[in-house]
């Protein structure tokens, strides 16, 4: 059953919200200790976030998540920090299913700046990922799915998606090389290629190498694999592996490349450019798909460089 809260809250919650702070008075709260609560809040010019001590106590990770929106959305006294969420954005929905917390804001939030949204955003999706039971975030906006500037679903949101830019704008571009497998003309083997890239610092090193392989290559001598018109859910990576959650789309073939190309092209790339030593690919967070009738994804993959096209 979804929870609502309003941003304007009724007496009888903004006092149960004050009972939660107690253990914030006496000292700053901008000097969070080990170990203890916090949530993330806006800077005092609005440029980057902070931690705000407090104690979030819920019997269930939904009334936990309750409890941290309405504290990111509570007016502060303190001029170093102001709420993370504007007065004008309110929370239609929220609700927690399978780890992921699902929220529905109102249409307030389509006002906000690209820099506003981005502080929102960041901030909203780390709080909640802190808590028991929660492991990603999906936003919605009048029942309305997020995108990228690129028109890409957003998705399944985690902490991995942000750079933790506490006191700091989060807008800061790095340059990286990449190595990327792609197809070969034939599509039965891979071919590798090296992209130099720019990139926002707040996307994980996962989540880009996936959005540049589905975009495809920029030199001649490759051909793409990913079908580019799945939504990438979510990247994540825990204890060695890198989950990778597509929707269904990812499973419909569109270029004539055979199956193990298009699942080790994406395998070796990520394999090749970060620390995981595996990956398992889901789809729509299941992993008993299998690609193409060919290839079983029930289990995390590992490195296959035998399908790398050998150099002349």
């Amino acid at each position: 059953m979804k929870s609502r809260i309003k941003k304007r809250v009724s007496i009888g919650a903004a006092f149960c919200l004050l009972c939660v702070l107690p253990s914030c008075a006496g000292r700053s709260k901008l000097k969070v200790e080990e170990g203890e609560d916090f949530v993330y809040c806006l800077n005092g010019d609005g440029t980057g976030l902070l931690k705000v001590s407090c104690e979030i106590s819920g019997e269930t990770p939904v009334q936990e998540a309750e409890i941290v929106l309405k504290m990111m959305a509570s007016p502060s006294d303190d001029i170093q920090y102001m709420p993370s969420i504007p007065e004008d954005v309110e929370v239609n929905s929220l609700k927690v299913d399978h780890d992921i917390a699902y929220i529905d804001f109102n249409e307030g939030y389509f006002e906000l700046s690209d820099i506003q949204e981005k502080l929102v955003r960041a901030a909203v999706v780390q709080s909640l990922v802190r808590l028991d039971g929660i492991n990603g975030v999906w936003m919605t906006v009048d029942e309305k799915t997020l995108t990228n500037a690129s028109g890409n679903v957003l998705g399944v949101m985690n902490r991995d998606d942000f750079v933790e830019s506490t006191g700091s704008s989060p807008s800061s571009y790095e340059q990286t090389a990449l190595t990327l497998f792609f197809a070969n003309e034939s599509g039965d083997k891979l071919v590798r290629q090296q992209m130099e890239v720019r990139y926002n610092s707040n996307i994980s090193k996962e989540k880009l190498i996936v959005e540049k392989l589905m975009a495809g290559p920029k030199k001649s001598g490759a051909f793409p694999t990913l079908n580019p018109s799945a939504a990438l859910l979510s990247v994540t990576v825990k204890d060695g592996t890198c989950y990778v959650n597509f929707d269904s789309e990812f499973l419909t073939s569109v270029y004539d490349v055979r199956p193990e190309i298009v699942i080790y092209s994406l395998v070796d790339s990520l394999l090749e450019g970060t620390s995981a030593g595996n990956v398992q690919i889901m789809v729509n967070g299941e992993k008993n798909a299998a690609y193409q009738e060919t290839v079983d994804l029930s289990q995390p993959l590992a490195r296959d460089l035998t399908w790398e096209e050998e150099a002349e």
